[in-house]
């Protein structure tokens, strides 16, 4: 009874967080739109954020509530699922993905940079105090960029934002924490009576259902051939998550790092990271490459299944 009980918390916590976190996205693109920021920009930043925020709550949740090592494993799991499964989905579903605007320009030599950082702050399996504060640095300097670089592109149609959005802002807000708080609890119990490492249950189902945001934004983006948002959302939120999401929680208490984040899942978030970059060169993402990077996320998921279950790695 009491795995049932917990498993419905579970679901019940990572919906609300999910619902609540859409919430807040309308309300920040409603308000973004109002403030001139173009279409990409509120992509790879306001939506990115928004769509980020359920790992930065559990992340912080996970350190108060004495379960660290869910911080890196949402990190890397949710970094790998936006690129395999939302990028993959994204491209087999609307069987190519357009990209007007030059990603390479300033926005993946970044997100490589910013996956390149975490592998080598990672190497000492620990986070420092200096190195978080690194990385708020590094997400200010994306941010300053993103938005200078946003008021040379010329005028942006604005939209007027009510009343409700701030109230909607506010309200998804508290919402995404109190729910993060109890997926967190959910997940401990469950963890225990299950004998299963609170890590696996972060870097697979937690990981997943915090990247349902970006699925979800990022199909309804592609469907509607704004394909800017759809990749500018995977990329911004990739770089928000390595930042912000391993940066702020690590105030909060040391967070631990176990040993098959630097063995297997780091390293693969890394050439994950390096082949999203290669495929988007052309400016395309194909529905084959879409197909080639499922692939890499069932990979990835079994081999996390054989290490954790079958080997008995923490």
């Amino acid at each position: 009874m009491d795995a049932i009980l917990y498993l419905g918390l579970f679901v019940v916590s990572l919906t609300v967080l999910l619902k609540a976190s859409d919430w807040f996205i309308d309300a920040a693109e409603e308000i973004g739109l109002s403030l001139g920021i173009s279409p990409f920009i509120i992509g790879v930043t306001i939506i990115a954020f928004g769509t980020s925020l359920p790992e930065l709550a559990t992340g912080i949740a996970s350190v108060l509530g004495g379960e660290s090592e869910i911080v890196i494993n949402t990190v890397i799991g949710s970094n790998i699922a936006n690129i395999a499964l939302v990028l993959g989905l994204v491209a087999v579903i609307v069987k190519k993905i357009e990209l007007e605007y030059n990603i390479w320009h300033i926005d993946m030599p970044y997100l490589w940079g910013s996956a390149f950082l975490l592998w080598f702050v990672l190497l000492d399996n620990h986070v420092h105090t200096f190195e978080a504060i690194l990385f708020l640095v590094g997400i200010t300097i994306f941010l300053s960029y993103s938005f200078k670089s946003d008021s040379g592109d010329g005028e942006v149609v604005r939209s007027k934002a009510s009343w409700k959005s701030f109230f909607m802002l506010l309200v998804g807000g508290v919402l995404v924490w109190l729910s993060a708080d109890y997926t967190i609890v959910a997940i401990r119990k469950l963890s225990a009576i299950a004998g299963i490492p609170p890590g696996l249950i972060a870097i697979t189902a937690v990981a997943i259902g915090t990247s349902l945001p970006e699925v979800i934004v990022s199909l309804s983006a592609a469907k509607k051939g704004k394909t800017s948002i759809a990749v500018g959302n995977v990329l911004g939120s990739n770089i928000f998550n390595t930042y912000v999401v391993m940066g702020v929680p690590s105030f909060f208490g040391e967070l631990e790092i176990p040993p098959i984040i630097n063995e297997f899942s780091l390293p693969l978030m890394v050439a994950m990271t390096i082949l999203f970059g290669i495929m988007a060169n052309n400016k395309k993402i194909t529905q084959w490459e879409g197909l080639v990077l499922l692939m890499f996320y069932v990979f990835f998921t079994y081999e996390l299944y054989q290490r954790y279950m079958v080997g008995g790695e923490m």
